[in-house]
């Protein structure tokens, strides 16, 4: 487990740096998916499909994301409102707001890729991944960036291009894929970047840590889409913290970058 480091909320339409030129695609390249090599084709515009039948859960998985009442025991980070595993070589790095000091996500980091984390209120009686998703589709594709659903380790995925600019002033797309999970009065919010896109074997990494992941939620009222508040390892839940608002389908937060 690598040593954890801050990240200061940046715009994320901003400059391009060197190590994050590695993710983007030229402009008028078409990125294959994963596992299957498909794209999207139609400016993002999300595709109806049947309802797939319930598999089984693939073996590389755990029974989570758990609610904290029924995690089982293992040594994890505590973050407040997520408690992450450790594994080896995995570095956690935290998300701050500038302005509000408050801490906003964790990106957990491993070989080049980044899984950034985020956990939010719901209501009882629905989840948010289907309504989130919808608004999410819809800036991205605002935007002029591409936006497709494909079924996924746990259900419903977005696969998303943004355009951004280069730093040799040219446009690229960076890829991500969204993942949304809903459980008992929380929405979590995972957003894999990096070398993990076109590596199967690494992008299973990431979906067993995200099955691994613990969201507390507690007791308090909140309104949906509300961020869980979350902490510095080691530091006192709530200190610090200045109420954060309302989910925004777009915000992932710092592009990652190498710590010395």
């Amino acid at each position: 487990m690598g040593l954890f480091s801050r990240t200061k909320r940046q715009d994320r339409d901003g400059p391009t740096s060197p190590e994050e030129a590695d993710d983007l695609v030229p402009e008028g390249a078409e990125p294959a998916d994963e596992e299957s090599g498909t794209t999207s084709a139609d400016e993002g515009e999300e595709v109806a499909e049947a309802p797939a039948p319930e598999q089984e859960r693939p073996e590389h998985l755990e029974d989570g994301p758990y609610d904290e009442a029924d995690a089982p025991e293992e040594d994890r980070i505590d973050l407040g409102g997520l408690r992450v595993p450790t594994i080896d070589s995995m570095e956690l790095r935290m998300e701050v707001d500038q302005r509000s000091s408050a801490v906003t996500g964790a990106n957990l980091v491993i070989g080049g890729s980044s899984l950034q984390v985020q956990a939010f209120a719901a209501p009882k009686s629905r989840g948010l991944w289907d309504e989130v998703r919808t608004s999410l589709r819809d800036s991205v594709v605002k935007q002029g960036g591409t936006a497709e659903t494909r079924d996924g380790v746990f259900g419903t995925e977005l696969i998303t291009r943004l355009p951004v600019k280069r730093t040799d002033g040219r446009t690229g797309y960076r890829p991500a894929r969204f993942l949304g999970i809903d459980g008992p009065r929380w929405f979590l919010r995972a957003i894999l970047t990096g070398k993990a896109l076109g590596d199967p074997e690494q992008s299973r990494t990431f979906e067993t840590l995200v099955s691994r992941l613990v969201v507390v939620r507690g007791g308090e009222a909140m309104a949906p889409q509300e961020l869980i508040p979350l902490n510095l390892p080691g530091q006192r839940p709530g200190l610090g913290q200045i109420g954060a608002g309302p989910l925004d389908p777009l915000a992932r937060g710092p592009e990652i970058t190498e710590v010395g």
